[in-house]
């Protein structure tokens, strides 16, 4: 019987610091998946995995009242990042404006991650993005695509 993939969850109240206690987790999770697993994960994967926890934690936080959940999983060379929290409402990508600053978040999440989807689960939802454990250049060659090509993601967007 195959062992079960690298995975924890854990759970936030929303309140100050749990953004930088989620990347910390984050990190020391990727850590031993190194170290326990022997699942290689490059310098990249380890900055953007923090990055995209740290903007959708921040948007939970932020948007949500109460706990944020997050959960870590390593499945197919990728880390799969999900993150619940109870406000139903979908994120909307925005139309690029320069001149805003701030709320950018979503954007920089679906610019790094290799597929991003957000969907209604219970009383609120889940945001789910997943980021390739090794360089991107590498992982694209290797699953057939080129470099930076990424799956659609499953956001509404605003223009």
């Amino acid at each position: 019987m195959p062992a079960e993939p690298p995975a924890t969850v854990v759970e936030f109240d929303g309140g100050a610091g749990c953004i930088a206690a989620a990347r910390h987790h984050a990190a020391r999770f990727l850590g031993r998946v190194q170290e326990e697993h022997g699942i290689e994960v490059s310098g990249r994967a380890l900055d953007l995995t923090q990055l995209v926890v740290s903007e959708v934690v921040t948007n939970a936080c932020k948007y949500a009242p109460g706990p944020v959940r997050l959960g870590l999983r390593i499945a197919a060379g990728l880390v799969e990042i999900s993150v619940w929290d109870r406000d139903p409402a979908l994120p909307v990508a925005r139309a690029a404006e320069p001149s805003r600053v701030g709320q950018h978040g979503l954007e920089i999440v679906l610019a790094v991650a290799e597929t991003f989807e957000a969907r209604r689960e219970g009383a609120g939802k889940r945001v789910t993005a997943r980021v390739a454990l090794a360089d991107t250049a590498a992982a694209g060659r290797a699953a057939g695509r080129s470099p930076g090509a990424r799956s659609a993601a499953s956001v509404p967007r605003v223009r």
